[in-house]
C-alpha cells in the first residue's frame, strides 16, 4: 500500500506570493511588529486562513530569543578578498560564542533577496552584508532593518539611520594608484573592471578619473573596459577572466596603454596573463597596478604594485559593530568607519 505523503504546510513565502507582497511584510503581520497598512494586513490574514497557515512554534520562539548565529552575505566568493573578510568575521564572532552562516550573492538583486530571506528565515540574530548596492536588494534590506533585525554593511552604498557602515577610502585609493602611474611618466593609462556608463558609482573608477582630471590628461573611453552592463545597473564583480579579456581588448588598440590600473588584484592577475601571452614585459612595456593587496599579490611575477586595503580590519569592525547592536537594548544612530588605504609599490611598476 502506497504511503500517503503529508501535505506541505503553507509558509510565509507562500502567503506573500498569494497576496503579492514581500515575505517580510507577511512576517510583520504575523509577529505584530512594524508598520503594515490595514488593507494589506486584512489580505494577509485572509490568505493565511484560507491556506490553513500554522505558525511554527519553534521558529517563533527562536525569533523572540537569540540563536547565537549571524548571517553573512558575500559576493564573488572566488576572490581572495572575500576569504580574508569572512575569516576575520568568523574569528571575531567565534570568540564571542556566535556561529556564522554564509550566503553568496554574486550577480543580481534576485540573488541578494534570496540570500537575505534565507538567513532571516533561519532566525539569525543579525546580518552583515558585503555585496554591491542595487535597488531591489536595498528595498528588501530596508524591510529587514525595520523589522528590528540588526544589520551592518561593508562597502555597500546603503543608507539607513540604524545601519552601520564599514568601508575603505576607495576614491582616494583609486586616485593614488593612478597618480603613481602618472608620476612615472605614463599618460595612456587603462582601467579594467567597469565601463564609464555602468561604473559611474564605482569609487575606484572615480579616483582614476579624478587623477586624470587633476593632471589635465584627457579621458579616452577606449582605455576603460569592463563587463557590458545597462546604465541602470551597478557594475558587477570584477574577475580574473574580466582582467584577461579586458587586457586583450586594450592590447588590440592601435595605440595601446603603457600602464593599467585594475579594479582589484584578481583582475590584475588576469591582465598580467594576457600581457605575457602577447610577448610583452611588465613593467617595461606595460606597468600594472591592482587594488586590495591579497596574499597572492606579492607572489605574482613580477610582484604586483597595489593599493592595500585593511581587509581583515573591515571584517573585525563589522562583526564588533553588529554584536554591539545585538547586545544593547537601546538603538544607536548610524556609525560609519572609512579606513585608509596604502599604496604598496612593487616590481610591476618600477
Amino acid at each position: 500500500m502506497a504511503k500517503i505523503k503529508p501535505k506541505k504546510q503553507a509558509t510565509l513565502s507562500d502567503i506573500a506570493a498569494n497576496v503579492g507582497v514581500a515575505p517580510m511584510t507577511v512576517s510583520r503581520v504575523m509577529n505584530g511588529n512594524g508598520y503594515v497598512s490595514e488593507e494589506t494586513r486584512e489580505k494577509v490574514m485572509r490568505a493565511a486562513k484560507e491556506m490553513k497557515y500554522r505558525r511554527n512554534g519553534l521558529a517563533h520562539n527562536l525569533k523572540r530569543q537569540r540563536t547565537d548565529t549571524i548571517g553573512l552575505v558575500l559576493g564573488d566568493i572566488s576572490n581572495p578578498y572575500s576569504t580574508e573578510l569572512a575569516n576575520a568575521i568568523r574569528e571575531t564572532l567565534s570568540a564571542r560564542g556566535y556561529n556564522l552562516f554564509i550566503c553568496i550573492s554574486e550577480h543580481s538583486a534576485k540573488e541578494d533577496i534570496a540570500a537575505f530571506e534565507s538567513l532571516v528565515n533561519h532566525s539569525v540574530d543579525g546580518l552583515i552584508v558585503a555585496t554591491r548596492s542595487n535597488k531591489g536588494g536595498d528595498e528588501y534590506l530596508k524591510e529587514i532593518v525595520e523589522s528590528n533585525v540588526p544589520v551592518v554593511v561593508i562597502g555597500r552604498d546603503f543608507q539607513h539611520k540604524s545601519v552601520d557602515f564599514v568601508s575603505t577610502d576607495n576614491l582616494n585609493g583609486g586616485f593614488e594608484a593612478t597618480r603613481h602611474l602618472i608620476d612615472l611618466g605614463h599618460r595612456r593609462i587603462g582601467f579594467i573592471g567597469a565601463t564609464l556608463s555602468g561604473g559611474s558609482s564605482l569609487k575606484r573608477l572615480q579616483g582614476y578619473l579624478k587623477a586624470l582630471e587633476q593632471y589635465k590628461i584627457p579621458v579616452d573611453e577606449r582605455l576603460i573596459t569592463g563587463r557590458k552592463e545597462a546604465i541602470s545597473e551597478v557594475p558587477g564583480y570584477s574577475t580574473e577572466k574580466m582582467g584577461y579579456e579586458g587586457m586583450k581588448r586594450l592590447l588590440s588598440l592601435p595605440n595601446r596603454p603603457t600602464a593599467v590600473f585594475a579594479r582589484n588584484d584578481f583582475t590584475a592577475i588576469g591582465a598580467i596573463t594576457a600581457i605575457k601571452e602577447a610577448g610583452l614585459k611588465i613593467p617595461e612595456d606595460i606597468a600594472m597596478v591592482g587594488f586590495d593587496d591579497i596574499p597572492l599579490a606579492v607572489h605574482t611575477s613580477p610582484a604586483l604594485t597595489t593599493v592595500r586595503q585593511p581587509m581583515r580590519l573591515q571584517g573585525q569592525l563589522a562583526a564588533e559593530m553588529l554584536l554591539q547592536r545585538i547586545e544593547r537594548e537601546e538603538p544607536e544612530q548610524r556609525r560609519e568607519r572609512i579606513l585608509n588605504c596604502e599604496l604598496i609599490i612593487r616590481n610591476s611598476t618600477v
